[in-house]
């Protein structure tokens, strides 16, 4: 199985195409938020960085894959919204310490293997916020249909999802499809302070800040 930045890039413009709107939840989350400097952690093609930047003075965007870094540049180029893009890995985050106000980090946590660096990935997110700031963390769980026969026993699931990409060829990608005790007790257990939790369309959320 390949580090996920280096799947990305074989599939960043299909996978872009398929990916135009923001997600309702972050729409939600960042309803009534504001601040200087905002991060898109796992930017993807910017789609929620575009959000962010309504919200904030300065959104950076990053991503360990550079083939969506460069989809994400096009988007800002093209709807004209600011956007600081750096190639980076979630689990050592290439920002100073409270550099950041609002942050979302969004279907990315569960592309990272083993626990330890999911873990470690939360604490630098808690490390770049700043004091009164708040993040969103989403992950896929087996709450999801997709998932309703598998056996899990409470702890995730590790597989391989496919991505079709036009003529037939897939990629496979790894993922950490977390239950929802269990991403709970993650995100607990890390050095963010949790504000809220839910379960939303087979993913789960948590809001929040640091301590």
């Amino acid at each position: 199985m390949t580090h996920a930045g280096h799947t990305y890039d074989r599939i960043a413009s299909h996978f872009s195409k398929t990916r135009e709107y923001a997600w309702p939840e972050i729409e939600e989350f960042l309803d009534g938020r504001s601040g200087k400097r905002g991060l898109d952690l796992g930017c993807g093609n910017g789609r929620h960085a575009e959000l962010l930047a309504d919200h904030t003075e300065r959104v950076v965007g990053v991503d360990a894959s550079r083939g969506l870094l460069a989809e994400a540049a096009d988007r800002s180029r093209e709807r004209e919204f600011p956007l600081d893009l750096v190639a980076g890995d979630a689990g050592t985050i290439p920002l100073h310490a409270d550099a950041v106000n609002v942050a979302v980090y969004v279907a990315t946590i569960h592309h990272l293997r083993p626990r330890e660096r999911r873990l470690a990935s939360l604490n630098e997110l808690a490390r770049v916020l700043a004091p009164g700031g708040h993040a969103l963390v989403s992950a896929w769980s087996t709450a999801h249909t997709r998932f309703e026969d598998e056996e899990t026993d409470g702890k995730g699931l590790d597989t391989e999802v496919d991505w079709t990409l036009p003529g037939g060829k897939t990629v496979p990608r790894y993922y950490h499809v977390y239950d929802p005790a269990e991403f709970d007790r993650e995100v607990a257990e890390s050095a963010l302070v949790v504000e809220s939790v839910e379960v939303s369309s087979g993913n789960c959320y948590a809001v929040v800040t640091t301590r």
